[in-house]
């Protein structure tokens, strides 16, 4: 309800917190670009000394280095994780997380890119830091190892590290644009077959292969694929299938993934996939251990509104129109999007000429367009985590006119 009389004030009251606004996102803008050096050579440092997951000690120091040097807060290590750190600025009433990935991938190196994201959310912290009080936000940036292997960030939930934040972000390379970023739900299973050793020639009826178990499993599981909705996936590979012929293998080994697009999905899948194993087993006389090596990764829900917010502000700055992809990836930020609003978006860095996991995207990831997206990405999430700040202050200025 608005009172008599009062219409012109609320209309200007509007109109200088837009311009306010304006003011302090082209200065957070203005000081990304005054760090865009210090962020390039971020970038290019974690790039050049691939770190995988859960050892990613250096990257993660270069990291709260950067950010202890401009005010910031850090702890680190943070929540129980050797190479996660937190690093915190402003006290406002808004609390916004910007997640910073900076694990390789073994034997590829960073054909990911997250030295662009880990440089893309120190970026947007930086630029964020001097105005945090007056845009009425505590920024909280989380360092979040081993997303490729390991599922930190949902460690990190667990762990309290997303405790009252009122939205998270982060930015990933890619070769296309898009916002609304949706993924699978993923798990893992780690398969171990016992036999009995044999000699195959003098003796095989004596012996009970564990290479054959795993290959019953995997017979079973080509025949099972006939049967999933066309979403689900099962992948895996052998790591261990006996070490000579004139030997009936007693141990067998085997590491798979399951996909689905949801999280309640996966635990159907689950138990479909394991029943082949076991079916090996049975099969065979060998013994089975079934094992989850790392929490699930849930599958990711943009929040609306954040969203909104972000499309605006990329086609600001000049960022290609978002494209409509089904879900394609995994992430462990889709823990974080079940309890707390988030965004995901991805960035184009080589124009569909080559994409994440492929050793091609090694050298696009420190590519003047990756180096273009990195510093988008950090305006950007600033951006963003400005007007959400924003909103929420209107919000409640209204509510007692409600």
């Amino acid at each position: 309800m608005t009172v008599p009389g009062t219409e012109r004030a609320a209309t200007q009251d509007g109109e200088v917190a837009d311009e306010r606004l304006g003011a302090l996102k082209a200065a957070v803008r203005d000081t990304v670009t005054k760090h865009a050096e210090a962020l390039l050579d971020l970038s290019r440092r974690i790039h050049a000394d691939p770190e995988t997951a859960f050892e990613e000690h250096r990257s993660a120091a270069l990291c709260a280095e950067l950010l202890t040097a401009h005010g910031f807060e850090v702890t680190a290590p943070a929540h129980g994780l050797e190479t996660a750190f937190r690093a915190t600025i402003g006290s406002g009433p808004v609390t916004v997380a910007i997640a910073c990935e900076y694990d390789a991938l073994p034997g590829l190196g960073h054909a990911c890119g997250h030295n662009l994201i880990a440089a893309a959310g120190v970026g947007a912290a930086l630029g964020l830091g001097p105005y945090a009080d007056e845009l009425g936000l505590t920024v909280r940036v989380i360092g979040t190892p081993a997303e490729e292997r390991g599922a930190g960030k949902a460690l990190l939930l667990e762990a309290g590290a997303f405790d009252g934040v009122d939205a998270a972000m982060m930015v990933h390379p890619c070769p296309f644009e898009l916002a609304d970023f949706r993924s699978f739900a993923l798990g893992t299973l780690d398969v171990t077959y016992t036999g009995r050793s044999a000699h195959p020639s003098l003796n095989p009826h004596e012996g009970r292969n564990a290479a054959d178990a795993l290959t019953v499993a995997q017979v079973a599981l080509g025949l099972l694929r006939q049967h999933l909705p066309s979403r689900w996936r099962v992948h895996g590979i052998t790591t261990a299938a006996g070490t000579s012929p004139n030997a009936i293998p007693d141990r067998a080994t085997a590491t798979y993934e399951i996909r689905a697009l949801a999280a309640e999905d996966l635990r159907e899948l689950r138990q479909r996939v394991e029943d082949c194993f076991r079916a090996g087993a049975l099969a065979t006389g060998c013994e089975v251990t079934l094992e989850q090596p790392e929490p699930d990764y849930l599958d990711f829900r943009g929040d609306a509104e954040l969203l909104r917010l972000w499309t605006a502000n990329a086609r600001e700055l000049g960022r290609a129109e978002s494209v409509e992809r089904p879900p394609f990836a995994c992430t462990d930020m889709g823990n974080v999007s079940h309890v707390v609003p988030s965004i995901h978006p991805v960035l184009d860095i080589s124009g569909g000429a080559c994409g994440p996991h492929e050793p091609e995207f090694v050298a696009a990831a420190i590519s003047p367009a990756a180096e273009q997206a990195l510093l988008d990405g950090a305006v950007g999430m600033a951006w963003t985590a400005a007007d959400f700040a924003a909103a929420k202050q209107a919000a409640r200025t209204a509510a007692p006119e409600a």
